[in-house]
């Protein structure tokens, strides 16, 4: 069963050369924009296990000679993968760490002598819990100290470095902010280990490791950039779309102090090493043909062209042979002809993605539409990983597909009960056990000694608490109630309303259990029991907690089965990704774009306000504090000026989808 095939979709647009160039003249070429040494992987695995492969190749050298290899390690998820692979090698024997020194990047302060979450705790269990490394060898600041003694700390850290010969090789993950370590922006190039105020973005990255929602210590215990760029050899690493703009600023932008991860420019062993989802805005990879000739296919022509568009502020009409000559792009005219060929086929192109029948038009020709007119009407599945993501993403869309009379389906595949707030449960527990005492004269038993129980865990509960599994629940029967409310909101029936409930969900922490055969076979169920001609699924896979990932791999990986043995249905089956209030499709993907005017936009926003329970905030979204309506109507609206811009129709307002092809099994 094939469990991340998520992680495929960015290989149906990426040529292998701007990722992994034949020659050195060609990797010269293609890189000439970048100022750090970068490695891009088509996959997470084959990534970390070029940097363990250097990491190993180090210890053995220094244990060969005799010496001891001290190593520089941080605690982000980004460093798991390569953690993972130092362990297999040891497991088989492959590798030793018994000539190993470590030295823990960064520790939470302050914290108590019995606090289960400290860095150097995460790294034990990461990593130096199953290898071999002598637990005199290693090291890390003290997140108990008191704060007094914190400076002196922090001088002695420094010379245990230096005693130890310095750092031979550090292993350090990037926020998405640009801190390394824990050095913030503002950090400068001359600081050492010092005591370091954390940024509110990054504490909700670092809660992520923690796995419980116990707050993260609003201080640490850092390296400094100048103790990080000591080190002979440095490995940055990063995974997934959500780190594509910070390592673009890091690798290609100016040396920063916004921008910690910046210095490493500086360094002249440094090394980044990425999946193709994190080197996604690399001018390698997202715009070519300025650094190299390029093999031009539709989708490269349209990106071409939309950048020179926003570039010179013009519609794709007025291009000239002039514009084209001046940014790059006389290859276009070679295969035009001239400006004015390229440009229609491109305007043209861009004007097919737009309908207003995303379930396709009946009786109409569908030659140049991006959904087929037959069958009519058709069975729809919109996936939606929480139980609002389905309107916050595409709840234009769901409305016409009703409208237009197809057999809307909604299946939610998580209960979403982590983001609801203990005060809803409050509210509703007050509410039911008022309504025992008004109209049952507490006859209910239950009632009365659940609203007791429960009233005293919420009055007792500690910072980072799990829920038991009664509260879970009365939270996951909260948002069951939104949805229910949007669907009846959208005119859905309630018997085409799906909770999957999945499994992998249930932790009762923001890190969620491994995505296994029982979600899949779930989902598989809906499929078969519903056999859809049109399937919708959350294509947002830089979402920071990772269930629209885990969401999405589930659906694929129960496709790919019904595809493996031969299930009739997916032969008239299209299958459309959407995104949702983090980012929208790039314009040269986009397949399909459906408008929506101001009524409909309002319509969507009135369903998104039906989950009443998510309105006082938007979880995991760093600085911004923009809801998540306010969030999609933004990203909808810029989508329609975008069109506009280029000299297409204007809308008020758009949701983009791009079409997911099954891959060959």
């Amino acid at each position: 069963m094939k469990l991340s095939l998520s992680s495929q979709i960015v290989l149906n647009k990426v040529p292998e050369e701007f990722y992994r160039p034949s020659t050195a003249v060609e990797r010269s070429e293609i890189t000439r924009c970048e100022k750090i040494p970068t490695d891009i992987f088509p996959k997470v695995e084959e990534g970390a296990c070029n940097i363990a492969d250097e990491i190993a190749r180090i210890i053995s050298n220094h244990a060969s000679e005799g010496r001891k290899c001290v190593l520089g390690l941080g605690t982000g998820k980004s460093l798991v993968p390569v953690y993972d692979e130092l362990i297999s090698r040891y497991e088989k024997h492959e590798l030793s760490f018994s000539n190993v020194i470590v030295f823990n990047s960064y520790e939470y302060f302050p914290q108590s002598a019995k606090s289960s979450h400290s860095a150097i705790a995460q790294l034990h269990d990461m990593l130096l819990d199953h290898i071999d490394v002598k637990p005199e060898n290693i090291f890390s600041p003290d997140g108990t100290t008191p704060q007094d003694k914190v400076l002196e700390q922090c001088r002695l850290y420094e010379e245990n470095i230096r005693n130890c010969g310095g750092i031979d090789v550090i292993l350090l993950g990037i926020g998405r902010i640009g801190n390394i370590a824990t050095n913030e922006p503002g950090s400068g190039l001359t600081t050492t280990s010092r005591l370091m105020l954390i940024d509110a973005t990054s504490r909700e990255e670092m809660t992520m490791s923690f796995g419980t929602q116990e707050p993260v210590p609003p201080c640490s215990i850092t390296m400094g950039i100048a103790t990080i760029l000591s080190a002979r050899k440095i490995f940055l690493t990063a995974w997934g779309e959500e780190k594509a703009d910070i390592i673009q600023q890091t690798v290609e932008g100016p040396i920063a102090e916004s921008i910690p991860a910046s210095f490493l420019q500086t360094h002249n062993d440094a090394h980044v090493v990425i999946d193709l989802a994190a080197a996604a805005k690399l001018t390698r990879i997202v715009h070519p043909w300025l650094v190299t000739n390029c093999k031009w296919t539709d989708k490269l022509i349209r990106a071409a062209l939309t950048w020179l568009c926003q570039k010179l502020h013009k519609p794709i009409l007025k291009l000239t042979n002039k514009d084209y000559n001046e940014n790059g792009l006389s290859e276009l005219l070679a295969l035009y002809g001239s400006a004015y060929n390229a440009n229609i086929k491109i305007f043209n192109d861009l004007q097919h993605t737009i309908t207003g029948w995303p379930g396709g038009k009946p009786d109409a020709d569908d030659t140049s539409r991006p959904e087929r007119a037959n069958p009519y009407p058709k069975k729809v599945i919109v996936f939606s990983p929480h139980p609002d993501d389905d309107v916050i993403s595409m709840g234009g869309t769901i409305r016409r597909l009703v409208q237009q009379n197809h057999e809307v389906h909604l299946a939610y595949e998580t209960s979403g009960n982590i983001a609801v707030g203990d005060e809803e449960v409050t509210r509703f527990m007050h509410f039911i056990n008022g309504f025992n005492q008004l109209f049952i004269n507490s006859e209910d038993a239950t009632i009365t000694k659940m609203y007791k129980e429960i009233k005293e865990f919420l009055a007792d509960k500690k910072d980072g608490e799990i829920d038991t599994v009664e509260v879970r629940t009365i939270k996951g029967l909260i948002r069951r109630g939104e949805a229910r409310t949007a669907c009846t909101f959208n005119h859905i029936p309630l018997d085409n309303v799906h909770f999957l409930d999945l499994p992998f969900y249930e932790s009762g922490k923001i890190e969620k259990l491994p995505m296994t055969e029982k979600d899949v076979e779930i989902v598989r169920a809906l499929l078969k029991e519903v056999k859809p001609h049109q399937i919708y699924v959350a294509g947002d896979l830089a979402d920071p907690h990772g269930t629209h990932r885990k969401c999405t791999d589930a659906v694929l990986a129960a496709l790919d089965l019904e595809k493996e043995e031969g299930a009739e249905w997916l032969n008239d089956c299209r299958v459309w990704m959407y995104r949702g209030a983090w980012a929208e499709w790039e314009i040269e993907n986009i397949e399909m774009c459906v408008p929506m005017s101001p009524e409909e936009l309002r319509a969507k926003r009135n369903a998104i306000l039906k989950h009443s329970s998510q309105m006082e905030s938007a979880p995991f979204l760093g600085n911004d504090e923009r809801l998540f309506w306010q969030r999609a109507e933004d990203r909808n609206r810029a989508t329609a000026k975008l069109y506009d811009d280029l000299g297409l129709a204007c809308y008020e307002a758009m949701e983009a989808f791009v079409e997911y092809k099954l891959l060959d099994s």
